[in-house]
C-alpha cells in the first residue's frame, strides 16, 4: 500500500457491545468500526488509557520479543475487508549494522490495533477498505453523548 492510497488514523475509540467490543478508527475522510473480541477489546482500551498489567499480555510478549531482535513495528495497515471480515498488516523494520530488513506480516487487526497503540506507532488504513465501509461517525457522536 503506497502513501497514496493510505489514510491515518486520528484516533481510536472502543465501547462495549453485547459479546464483543466494537473498535472505532476515525480518519480525516470517515470514522470505520470493526468488531473485535471482548478482550482483545480490553487489551486496546488499557492500552489507550496507559494502563499496564501486573503481568505481560500477549502482545506484550511480541514487543519484547521484536525488541529482543532488534526490531520495531514501524506502522500498522487495516488493508482489506471481505464479507465483513477486516484484514490488517503489521509492517515491523530492523535495523542493522549492514543493512535495513522490513517484514509485513499478516494480523488480525484487533491485535495489529493493540500492538500500535503499546509501541506508539501509526495506524492507516486503506482507501478502499474506507469506500467499502459506511460511515460511523454519527454513531460515535451518539456514544460520545451518552458517556
Amino acid at each position: 500500500m503506497n502513501a497514496e492510497e493510505a489514510v491515518p488514523v486520528q484516533s481510536i475509540e472502543v465501547a462495549p457491545v453485547q459479546g464483543a467490543a466494537a473498535v472505532f478508527l476515525v480518519t480525516p475522510l470517515k470514522t470505520i468500526v470493526i468488531q473485535v473480541d471482548p478482550a482483545v477489546g480490553e487489551a486496546l482500551q488499557s492500552s489507550l488509557a496507559g494502563r499496564l498489567s501486573e503481568r505481560p499480555m500477549s502482545h506484550d510478549l511480541m514487543l519484547h520479543l521484536l525488541l529482543g531482535l532488534e526490531a520495531a513495528v514501524s506502522h500498522v495497515a487495516v488493508v482489506g475487508v471481505k464479507d465483513g471480515v477486516f484484514y490488517a498488516r503489521v509492517l515491523v523494520a530492523q535495523d542493522g549494522p549492514v543493512a535495513r530488513k522490513v517484514a509485513e506480516v499478516d494480523a488480525r487487526p484487533s491485535d495489529a490495533l493493540v500492538l500500535a497503540v503499546k509501541a506508539k506507532r501509526p495506524v492507516f488504513i486503506a482507501r478502499a477498505v474506507l469506500e467499502a465501509c459506511e460511515d460511523m461517525s454519527a454513531q460515535l457522536a451518539k456514544l460520545r453523548k451518552q458517556a
